[in-house]
């Protein structure tokens, strides 16, 4: 029969873990509302800086940029990863990881890559995979400053338009919905062509096809100067706030369901616990009544 002790003291055990998990869980659903409310905002602006450029194609402006042109042959590729710093997140990690790790392995058949990862986690299972890294970043959360996340794309920008990398691939968890997320890979350099963007959007749409006449001050070629960098920035952006928000998902979903095992494992143990005691007590009593019995007898 199992120790009544140890029962006991392992039923303490899971309890405190369950609180612990519990607790956890309710951080992470906080702080998912607010990583989700900040995503919100930044897909609505992405989405209208976007739309800015588009119209800048639809009045028969010659869309010209360097981070809209594409290269003829991609010899040096950059990979960003995004992971978090912290575990307990179910499959998050991992399933990036894998997508991570597929593209680099495409890659480096045909060009030289410089990989890039963000998050403590990431970075130490490429250590362990033996895997090189470039550059590394742990000072992103679950609330990414955009003022950091420029800074990175503004030396992206120049590397690219200086002819130092001709591709930049960027592994994250894109937030679609608050039941469905997904591990992707997405180029984000070249910038794709809003012209293309533009045709694909107004197809079957006669609103989207009409004409217009703009008028522009000082200069249109002045205006996209600042929208397809601005564009850059703020896609990039958004990449690390739909992580950040599946991240808190993950994490939601991982500490409710090790809070509802560790109810399962007290409910469990406190069955066990319950037999062994009322055992010991029947054990107990027949003891005492096989010695009065020898006592009369």
């Amino acid at each position: 029969m199992a120790n009544i002790r140890e029962l006991d003291k392992r039923r303490k055990s899971v309890r405190n873990i369950r609180k612990i998990t519990r607790t956890m869980e309710l951080i992470a659903t906080a702080r998912f509302k607010k990583a989700m409310d900040r995503a919100a905002a930044a897909n609505d602006y992405t989405e209208r800086i976007t739309q800015i450029v588009r119209d800048l194609a639809a009045a028969g402006l010659e869309v010209s940029h360097p981070l809209l042109a594409e290269r003829p042959t991609v010899q040096n590729a950059t990979v960003m990863m995004l992971t978090s710093n912290r575990g307990l997140c179910g499959g998050y990690n991992g399933a990036v990881i894998r997508a991570a790790t597929t593209r680099l392995s495409e890659l480096k058949s045909t060009s030289e890559v410089n990989f890039e990862i963000s998050g403590k986690r990431g970075i130490a299972a490429m250590k362990f995979r033996g895997v090189p890294v470039n550059q590394s970043y742990t000072n992103f959360e679950d609330e990414p400053a955009f003022e950091e996340v420029a800074l990175i794309a503004d030396r992206l920008m120049e590397e690219y338009i200086a002819g130092k990398i001709d591709r930049l691939d960027v592994t994250y968890t894109r937030f679609i919905s608050a039941a469905r997320q997904e591990a992707i890979v997405e180029t984000l350099l070249p910038l794709s062509s809003p012209a293309a963007e533009g045709d694909s959007d107004s197809a079957g749409s006669p609103e989207n096809s009409t004409n217009q006449d703009f008028e522009f001050l000082p200069s249109a070629e002045s205006i996209l100067e600042e929208v397809v960098p601005a564009s850059f920035r703020v896609k990039l952006f958004k990449c690390f706030l739909d992580a950040a928000v599946s991240e808190q998902i993950a994490r939601m979903i991982a500490m409710k369901s090790a809070t509802e095992n560790a109810g399962e494992i007290i409910k469990q143990l406190s069955m066990t616990f319950n037999r062994a005691r009322q055992s010991k007590i029947t054990q107990e009593i027949m003891e005492i009544i096989g010695g009065v019995e020898a006592l009369e007898g």
